[in-house]
């Protein structure tokens, strides 16, 4: 066992007494800069570990309320954050957020939307808020269309202050076949989606400013992004970014492991509750073309199915029983899952119990 182990096995020892005692845990910062080389070896190979320290160091100290927080909670969201290939921080991808005792991974509609472009599915996909002096218009049925054109002044969308007070939001997505989907909701259906949210309630139950209050506009185009993206065929990673979100809106707890989050074994669990859609969302119904719906649902399930595997042997079996069933770029999508899914399983388990004493967590 090398002595980097030995050093993050020794900082969980104590009394038994004090096992949960936060206060004998190693702080995030140290414990991120002194292991950064044995989970390095746990992230997606595309991500930089320098990049992904700096980032979540930035995060961590430009909020002080994550200093109150169990630095393993704020450690395994970050590593979460790296299994969606999210950078958390100032991009606007996720962002670590206080809650209670634990810190909660919450995925930026930038986020979302690089997860839709990553999945393989979207081309494009992008939200904008519309104004009352835009010229704006929707129409639905079997020819559905969406204009909007910005006020203009000498040729360019003119100011905020003369298009004047927000009215809505819409988002669009294009697909890769030359395809497009938009939804659509005006502020009225946006701000009951606010007060319906869980941490809006109880920002004005303790007379606090919430993220609602403070960045409308962003917090408007995330609502539309979220929405749109819910009906899209969805990679593991966007499925995945959209349940911990929802987890938040409800607010639950993510309860993320280390070990589940370096070896990409976490899961949300959610309860669908009927009536939970807001069935007045304009364009909610407008997914390009049933075949696009059909094959994303049978792609998605058996994605979902290969990143849940606990052993290579039930991954080997499940990839054996679905190869026949895609071909081309879906195809690809379902290796490139079981490779990545392979190597979690290999490479990663034994060393996170060993390393963070959670195997029986």
């Amino acid at each position: 066992m090398s002595q980097t182990l030995r050093n993050l096995q020794k900082s969980r020892q104590g009394d038994t007494a004090n096992q949960r005692n936060t206060a004998n845990v190693v702080p995030f910062p140290a414990m991120l800069v002194q292991f950064k080389g044995e989970i390095a070896r746990a992230l997606p190979k595309h991500l930089n570990p320098e990049r992904m320290t700096r980032t979540a160091l930035t995060a961590f100290r430009l909020n002080p309320k994550l200093s109150e927080t169990d630095p393993r909670s704020v450690f395994a969201a970050v590593i979460q954050a790296c299994q969606l290939g999210l950078e958390v921080g100032l991009m606007g991808e996720a962002h670590l957020v206080p809650f209670g005792s634990q810190c909660q991974l919450i995925p930026g509609y930038q986020g979302l939307m690089k997860l839709a472009r990553n999945s393989g599915f979207v081309q494009d996909i992008y939200p904008h808020e519309v104004r009352i002096n835009d010229k704006f218009d929707i129409v639905l049925g079997l020819n559905r269309t969406l204009m909007h054109e910005p006020l203009k002044k000498n040729g360019f969308p003119a100011g905020d202050e003369e298009r004047g007070q927000i009215i809505g939001f819409y988002a669009v997505a294009v697909f890769k076949d030359g395809g497009r989907t938009f939804l659509a909701m005006s502020k009225e259906q946006v701000e009951q989606v606010r007060n319906n949210s869980r941490g809006y309630q109880m920002a004005k139950k303790y007379r606090k400013e919430s993220t609602w209050d403070t960045h409308f506009i962003p917090m408007g185009l995330k609502t539309v992004i979220r929405r749109l993206c819910n009906l899209l065929p969805k990679s593991p990673e966007l499925a995945l970014a959209l349940a911990m979100d929802e987890m938040h809106e409800r607010g639950e707890t993510q309860n993320i492991g280390i070990a589940d989050a370096i070896n990409g074994s976490w899961a949300p669990v959610i309860d669908d509750e009927p009536g939970e859609q807001d069935a007045d969302v304009q364009g909610q119904d407008n997914i390009v073309s049933t075949p696009v719906r059909e094959v994303g649902g049978k792609l998605g399930a058996t994605l979902a199915t290969i990143g849940n595997a606990a052993s290579v042997g039930e991954l080997d079996e499940v990839f054996l029983r679905a190869e026949d069933s895609f071909e081309g770029n879906e195809l690809e999508q379902l290796l490139i899952a079981y490779r990545r899914r392979k190597d979690a399983l290999n490479n990663t388990s034994s060393r996170v119990c060993d390393i963070f004493g959670e195997a029986e967590k």
